[in-house]
């Protein structure tokens, strides 16, 4: 495997000297994170240059290199597969009536069908137009034996207005992108973690429908969840993002967190990321800068780690949230990562509105909230 990473800068690929003949091949995969209203002309510029490549990403709250964390800018990391396999897949959400379950299922059977040796399947979505709970259900529905899923949800900054996924050549809203990765000599690493500390009191969800939260212990749940935030509640949704929401699921063995994404005034309705069950308990969460990194940190140690010498390429997902905690440290927690891995890796990702991956390993992947987590791969 051989990597090399651009920057669009000032109208232009900065680090194209680094690019030699060989990464012009069909076996070259571009991933491309952010969004500048220049962008049509960037990723023009990559299409007539890697005529063979494919070319998937999406929008963001923020892109990850190797050593920074940018804004309003694009990174396109470019991946030449020498031993492992890939293949693209796309589903667009209309098509399915906006039903994840359904878009997803039919991403990891397309994925499926293409090679009998799949591994591994990242996923990138638009962030606020699916329910990323049902988009992961669905694509473990149709998953071979051992194939695990990590990925993420769009994002645009922290505007909660629209997201895209790139595809094509071309950014797509309401779509998701899947890349599903082949061949025993191609290896994988995940792990997710987050950092955030459950405070108040112990609430049950006593109305709910899919990811929007009506009512906690039959009281309205905005003004419960305002209630916590003080001064803060004026500045919904996006102060809600620094205080997710943690559940408790009678039959799992593990809390899963969940972000705002809109409220309805009028209704009094909280939106989240993922699913809010009926039945769950609820509690906020709250973290500190240390923590946070210490949570990066955690992640960057479980997840499978290649052998030192080896040139890997590892895709951070962290949320908003974390961000707009950390602020000018979010760089912290990318080097919290970065030193947990061999020094040839190339890092790159992005800000996101969801972080999909297994919480375990040998676990079933999930949707997260307020998590750093890292997809790492190598070739034998």
């Amino acid at each position: 495997m051989k990597t090399t990473q651009l920057v669009w800068r000032d109208n232009s690929w900065c680090g194209e000297q680094a690019i030699d003949e060989a990464f012009y091949s069909q076996r070259c995969l571009i991933l491309v994170f952010g969004l500048t209203d220049d962008a049509p002309i960037a990723i023009q510029q990559l299409t007539s240059r890697f005529v063979q490549a494919e070319i998937v990403g999406c929008s963001t709250a923020g892109e990850i290199t190797r050593d920074e964390v940018l804004d309003l800018s694009l990174v396109a990391t470019v991946v030449l597969f020498e031993k492992g396999h890939f293949f693209c897949a796309y589903a667009r959400l209309e098509d399915y009536a906006h039903d994840g379950f359904q878009a997803g299922a039919a991403l990891t059977a397309q994925l499926h069908q293409r090679r009998e040796d799949l591994s591994h399947i990242f996923i990138l979505s638009d962030g606020l137009n699916v329910n990323g709970a049902e988009l992961v259900r669905g694509a473990r529905s149709e998953l071979p034996q051992g194939v695990q899923i990590t990925g993420g949800l769009a994002g645009d900054r922290q505007a909660f207005v629209k997201t895209y996924a790139l595809w094509q050549g071309d950014y797509h809203s309401e779509v998701v992108v899947a890349i599903g990765f082949y061949g025993a000599q191609l290896k994988m690493g995940y792990g997710s973690r987050g950092g955030w500390t459950a405070f108040g009191m112990k609430r049950k969800i006593t109305r709910a429908t899919d990811n929007v939260l009506y009512e906690l212990d039959d009281q309205n749940a905005l003004e419960v969840y305002k209630s916590y935030l003080g001064e803060l509640s004026n500045e919904l949704p996006a102060s809600g993002l620094r205080f997710p929401l943690e559940l408790e699921i009678r039959g799992k063995d593990t809390k899963l967190v969940r972000t705002l994404l809109a409220i309805d005034e009028q209704v009094g309705s909280i939106t989240f990321a993922g699913d809010v069950p009926t039945g769950a308990s609820a509690r906020l969460m709250r973290a500190n800068v240390d923590s946070l990194i210490d949570g990066a940190q955690e992640a960057g140690d479980i997840a499978v780690s290649p052998p030192p010498q080896s040139k890997a390429l590892s895709i951070l997902v962290s949320c908003l949230g974390r961000k707009l905690l950390l602020k000018q440290l979010a760089e912290e927690e990318v080097m919290a990562v970065a030193d947990s891995l061999p020094a040839q890796t190339t890092l790159c990702g992005f800000y996101s509105y969801g972080e999909i991956a297994p919480w375990e390993i040998n676990c079933d992947a999930e949707l997260h909230n307020q998590t750093m987590t890292i997809t790492t791969l190598w070739e034998e």
